[in-house]
């Protein structure tokens, strides 16, 4: 078992939860059940993931939350294009956004490389 809170990747992707909460507070009410709700449910999947998965016995199921992870970044990259495009976040944002994503996921990708060796 593993300390989920000693991994950087946790704490980058817990602040970038922290972001995407701030962030769409901003949005119009009318989008509390959608695209705030998928927001906030994919950005919290990435760190809760890796928690879970850092608690799961072996490398192998740990790199099956890793990938779980990864698929919720990816999710929530699509979500913050969107909100670019109907314009409830200006491009500044998004690009903070996106990059802190794309970090992420380089992480993820090197965990997954390392523990699969």
């Amino acid at each position: 078992m593993r300390d989920y809170k000693k991994y950087t990747i946790w704490e980058k992707s817990h602040l970038l939860v922290l972001d995407i909460y701030k962030t769409t507070k901003l949005f119009p009410k009318d989008e509390l059940f959608g695209l705030i709700s998928q927001m906030r449910r994919s950005s919290s999947s990435i760190p809760t993931n890796i928690a879970e998965g850092a608690g799961r016995k072996g490398d192998k199921e740990f790199c099956r939350f890793l990938y779980i992870a990864y698929g919720s970044a990816n999710e929530l990259e699509y979500q913050i294009i969107l909100s670019k495009d109907l314009n409830y976040i200006d491009t500044e944002i998004s690009n903070s956004l996106i990059f802190k994503i794309e970090e992420i996921k380089k992480m993820l990708n090197k965990l997954i490389s390392t523990l699969e060796g």
